[in-house]
């Protein structure tokens, strides 16, 4: 039996987690069908979940349907926890993109699809809510529109022959009086089927073989000419072959297109029956199956073991759940997972019940207990970690309790959150007393203010919010840094290169085992990553370096654990000193990508506002009485620019921003005057060394380094 993971993505509102109930209730996996705006829904089993009628967290829930076995993960759709969804990606088999079919492709929706193509994640995009179409707004219309932004891929795989998936519901009647569209090109043959058990519905598709799902694919040259193989092979026999459909959709060369209306059953087991067809089936080789990232450097009692995490949660009892994605060969319960524990209990989900599993082989999602330490993105045994995140905050705010209570406790309960989603990247800045996060916007701030509200009893308030800077190189350099007090010692020298924009941090070794023994460097290379590393010009997070060991030292006698993450840290911040003597360090802000609509006579002053904000835009699009611009600004111009546009445009303008990530600062002077940062007096991020002398050991500021050194540079002579 096949068994496939496919996640569920969408813009919010597009109906992602009512086609996730579909699918549910139409395979016979639950008996009645729940509704995101009743609070019933099966996958929405968060109470804030319930009470917004939004998907705040991945959801899975098992499908066994026949030919194949679906762990559908149901992820969120509103862009402020786009980073769940993001991370969800890594785990994916295939991806059913729902795009609504009367709003069309919207802002979000371009993002996800850049994130797909940049993980390589197989698509079938689900075109929902058709029977809502408005009058004169055909399938090839809406299909033009997708085929315009995301390219010639996107194949219309037809219609069911029978597309209502119909089963009896007390709350949900759909009967033979329920209306259906009148426009034939939406539901073509459409006839309402009642009285079915879902027993029946569960069962029914083994006998519907003559029907297969998507078929049309199967002879369409569209789908042919995307292909040399599959023309060759259509000009031979008159057909694609499933398996060769299959292959074009695991390659990206084809994406199909289907139509559904979730809330009305229509379309829902052609959905399920193409999956079974044609979703391509991973094959997991023992070192992580096809999953990409960089080394992990864990491993459990069986050689041949990967997964990839991709979150973190807690349950009601307080134990912390690590969702996982086992990619190569099996886990079971009570394995050692090196540092991080031993696993106590494997669990499959689905919805809010779960299963207790004694292993679990290859192509398992499961939550596992027992583990600390571990991070979404994180690779487990033979696979790989994810590579960095594309979506990041973009805001940061000042947190603060309103009712008293301690600040220790405060920092504590956000640490938790932390630990659950880690880009809110939860800072104490001792020289301020402040404790600072990171939000990606204003309702990812409300639930946190609502976590802390009914979890841990606190009431908060924040700041207006501040921009979320990163800082890095244009020039690699050799960072030294040397901890000696008396009886203590080491020494490290670290190259830190700089990487094209969005790579994150990236850390290596290439120093030689006859100059520092292994788990020395094992050591180093964990204080590499155990923190957040701070830039020099205005104390942000530095970024897209690639930061390696040359060469270290240690003492046989002196040396503990500690020395070394003291020579780390002081190695790095002494590198970025010289990087910023040279004029070498650089502030990056983030820049957002927008589509403008407007009346067309407000279009100059829309334009006049861009430049302003020294963001760029392309020739705008004008048909007389409305006019769309689209192009890409800093965050810094844009948060605030949709309160401008309403007001301008009194009403009728639109604007939608999604991320474009880091640039250079446009105002780089500026933001450095305004921080007022002075890096050599921030004591916790020092640059200077520690040596020793007659007994004693003195500092040595970072400039005056090279002179003390005990060891040569090691790039410069490379």
């Amino acid at each position: 039996m096949k068994q496939i993971v496919a996640g569920v993505l969408a813009h919010v509102d597009a109906g992602k987690t009512t086609l996730s109930e579909a699918m549910l209730y139409v395979s016979g996996e639950v008996r009645r069908l729940g509704r995101v705006d009743h609070g019933d829904a099966f996958l929405d089993t968060d109470a804030l979940e319930k009470r917004r009628g939004i998907t705040i967290y991945s959801k899975d829930a098992i499908i066994d349907y026949p030919g194949m076995r679906l762990t559908l993960l149901d992820t969120p759709g509103h862009v402020d926890f786009a980073a769940d969804m993001e991370r969800t990606l890594g785990v994916l088999d295939v991806a059913l993109l729902v795009i609504s079919a009367v709003d069309g492709v919207q802002g979000h929706t371009e993002t996800l699809w850049r994130l797909l193509e940049r993980y390589h994640v197989p698509t079938v995009i689900v075109i929902n809510k058709i029977d809502a179409l408005a009058p004169g707004i055909s399938r090839d219309d809406v299909l033009a529109g997708i085929r315009k932004r995301f390219g010639e891929a996107c194949v219309d795989a037809g219609l069911p022959q029978n597309s209502a998936d119909i089963a009896d519901n007390a709350d949900t009647p759909v009967t033979a009086d329920t209306p259906v569209p009148s426009d034939a090109s939406v539901i073509a043959d459409a006839q309402v089927v009642t009285g079915a058990s879902t027993g029946a519905i569960a069962g029914g598709s083994s006998a519907r073989a003559q029907i297969s799902a998507g078929s049309r694919m199967e002879h369409d040259e569209d789908v042919a000419a995307l292909d040399e193989s599959a023309l060759d092979e259509y000009c031979d026999t008159g057909r694609i072959s499933p398996a060769t459909i299959s292959r074009m959709i695991a390659q990206r060369k084809l994406v199909p297109c289907l139509w559904t209306s979730a809330l009305q059953l229509h379309g829902i087991r052609y959905l399920l029956d193409a999956l079974a067809a044609y979703a391509p089936e991973p094959r997991y080789d023992g070192r992580g199956g096809n999953l990409s990232g960089n080394p992990s450097g864990n491993h459990s009692n069986d050689k041949d073991f990967g997964a990839r995490v991709f979150r973190i949660s807690h349950d009601a009892q307080h134990n912390r759940l690590t969702w996982l994605k086992v990619t190569g060969g099996e886990l079971p319960v009570k394995s050692e997972i090196e540092p991080y524990g031993k696993i106590d209990q494997i669990r499959r989900y689905s919805g809010a019940k779960y299963d207790i599993l004694q292993s679990a082989p290859a192509g398992t999602v499961c939550a596992v207990t027992g583990l600390e330490g571990t991070v979404p993105g994180q690779g487990l045994g033979m696979q790989m970690d994810a590579s960095h995140p594309l979506l990041e905050p973009v805001l940061t705010y000042t947190v603060t309790a309103t009712d008293g209570t301690d600040t220790h406790k405060l920092l504590g309960a956000l640490r938790e959150l932390e630990d659950e989603e880690p880009l809110l990247h939860v800072r104490w800045i001792k020289r301020l007393e402040e404790i600072h996060i990171q939000l990606m916007g204003a309702v990812q701030l409300e639930i946190v203010q609502e976590l802390l509200r009914t979890r841990f009893g606190i009431e908060v308030a924040f700041d207006r919010g501040g921009i979320v800077y990163h800082e890095t190189i244009d020039k690699p350099v050799e960072g030294v840094g040397h901890f000696e007090p008396l009886r203590h010692y080491a020494e490290v020298h670290l190259l830190l290169e700089p990487l094209e924009r969005g790579s994150g941090l990236q850390f290596a070794s290439d120093c030689s085992l006859d100059v520092l023994d292994r788990n020395w460097q094992r050591l180093i290379m964990t204080h590499m990553r155990e923190r957040e590393h701070l830039g020099v010009l205005i104390g942000a997070p530095i970024t897209d370096m690639r930061i390696t060991l040359l060469t270290g030292r240690a003492h046989d006698k002196h040396t503990e654990g500690g020395d070394f993450r003291q020579a780390t840290y002081r190695a790095i911040r002494e590198g970025l000193m010289q990087a910023r003597q040279g004029g070498h360090c650089h502030v990056l802000e983030p820049w957002y990508r927008f589509r403008l609509e407007l009346p067309a006579d407000q279009v100059g002053h829309a334009m006049a506002d861009i430049q302003r904000m020294s963001g760029t835009f392309d020739p705008p699009e004008n048909d007389g009485t409305t006019a769309v611009l689209e192009g890409e600004a800093p965050v810094e111009g844009m948060r605030d620019y949709a309160m401008d546009v309403n007001a301008y445009t009194h009403g009728r303008g639109s604007l939608t921003c999604v991320s474009a990530g880091y640039r250079p600062c446009h105002d780089e002077d500026a933001v450095i005057a305004a921080a007022g940062y002075d890096p050599e007096a921030d004591l916790e991020n020092t640059p200077d060394s520690v040596f020793c002398a007659h007994g004693a050991g003195y500092p040595v500021k970072w400039y005056k380094v090279p002179e003390f050194m005990h060891l040569p540079f090691a790039w410069q002579q490379r």
